[in-house]
Formats: structure tokens, sequence, C-alpha cells
């Protein structure tokens, strides 16, 4: 399979507007199991030829030009090779350049996207680039990005550490709608904290948090995680109650995780 992966990012790199094509997500990672998907970030400038890439990818494959998918994760494909699902993820390497140049001035954005419950965190972009594969990069554009994003920017560290202030912000606004009894504005608002708390914990370690989907357990074991960082937040989030005085109980647990992670952070 790893075979036939190259051989599709060397033909990727054949469309025109396609700089280079890296190996996303868990097999990047070496944490793949059995069965997992074949991400692959498909990089590119300036004009798409999205024709190029739907013959590409066969007439029973749909391709989502950039903004097919949203605002963040442009477009792509999803196919199968072999009865493996293998996901073309286009990645317009212009706006991949500028929001690297954001994160080493401290500066990073969280917006709206299909897929990303918790908001799509503009530093997964360099992240993205810092944690993958390459496996076709003609003009080398990709190799010396990844280098440079091996160092993660200490003024992005102490933004996101930073940010921990809307964690307590989000608390004291949703205990208004405890005493009404707001079970989802309570649970948007606290999901959102565990996040931003999540975030800054990668940031201390100046780790690359790409999405939600497993953070949390790798957050818990993070060295200045308070011992039961994993135990009070999945508390918090399990079950943040129906009734006033279920919920302003999750919102006290969900203080005492704030305020215990803000300690070590040294915030």
């Amino acid at each position: 399979m790893r075979a036939i992966i190259e051989a599709m990012a060397d033909r990727l790199t054949r469309v025109p507007g396609v700089v280079g094509v890296m190996l996303g997500g868990s097999r990047a990672r070496g944490e793949e199991r059995p069965g997992s998907d074949w991400d692959l970030g498909v990089y590119y400038r300036g004009a798409l030829d999205l024709d190029a890439l739907r013959a590409l990818a066969g007439p029973e494959v749909e391709v989502a030009g950039p903004g097919g998918w949203g605002p963040w994760v442009n477009g792509g494909a999803w196919l199968r090779v072999d009865g493996v699902a293998v996901d073309w993820i286009l990645r317009d390497l212009d706006r991949v350049e500028q929001v690297w140049a954001d994160c080493r001035e401290g500066r990073y954005e969280v917006g709206t996207q299909a897929g990303h419950p918790l908001g799509f965190w503009s530093p997964c972009y360099p992240g993205e680039v810092a944690l993958g594969r390459l496996l076709a990069d003609p003009t080398g554009e990709l190799a010396i990005l990844q280098r440079q994003t091996a160092d993660y920017p200490e003024p992005l560290r102490e933004a996101l550490t930073a940010a921990t202030w809307e964690a307590g912000f989000l608390l004291d606004t949703a205990a208004k709608s405890a005493a009404r009894a707001d079970t989802l504005h309570v649970s948007l608002c606290l999901s959102r904290a565990v996040g931003i708390l999540v975030q800054a914990l990668y940031a201390r370690h100046r780790r690359w948090c790409l999405n939600e989907k497993g953070s949390l357990a790798v957050a818990e074991q993070l060295p200045d995680a308070p011992t039961d960082f994993g135990s009070l937040a999945r508390a918090v989030l399990g079950a943040p109650g129906a009734t006033a005085a279920e919920l302003e109980a999750t919102l006290t647990r969900a203080r005492e995780l704030t305020r215990k992670t803000v300690a070590a952070l040294g915030r």
C-alpha cells in the first residue's frame, strides 16, 4: 500500500498548481491502527487544475475544489484504493505560510469548520507540516517549511498558554445559564473551556495540537498537567446535568480543573 500511495503522490505533483504531497494523520505519526485512513495533504499554489485532479481521482470520485469543504479544510476527495480509505486534503501553501508567519508572531485564529466542533485552530496548518512525512516534494519547498516548523515558536507558546483566561470567562458566563437550567449553553461553554486548557498544555510542551480527536488523552499525560486533569475533564464533560443544581455542581468541578491547570502552567 505504501508503494501505491507514493506513486499516487508523484502523480498528484504533476497536476498543474500542486507543489507537493505530505502524508498526515496517524500514519505520519506512527500511531495508525489496522484500517486507518491514508491522509494525503495536497499542497498547491494559485490556480489548481481541478479537471486534472478529477481525472486522476476517477469518474466515481467527487473532488471538492478550494472552499468546497469549508474555509479551513479547503477541499479534497475521499477515495477507496484496494478497499482502503485514502483522503486527499487540499492545502493552500500561500495560506499555510501566512499562518506560519502569524504563529511566529504569536497570532492565531480559531475558525468555524465542519468536522471541528471546537473550531479549527490555525496553528494546525504549520503543525501538519511539522509532523507530516514528505511523499513528493519536487521543488523542495515543503522540506524547507518542515525544517522551519520543527521549532515551535515561543510567541505562539506564550499566546496559547495566556489564552487560559477565556476558560474562566466561559465558566462565569455559563453560571448564568446554569441557574436557568440551560444545558446546551452550559455544555458548549464547558467543552470549549476544556479545549482551551488542552491547547495550553500542548503549547506548554511545544507540541502541535492538530485537532480535538485524542487530544485529551495526550494532554493528561503531559508532565505539567494536573494529576487528575483527565478524570476531572471527563467528569465535567461526561454528564453536565439537567437541573440548575446539577449544572452548578459541574461548573464547580470545571473551576477546579481550570484553577489547577492555570496554576500548573504558571499563569
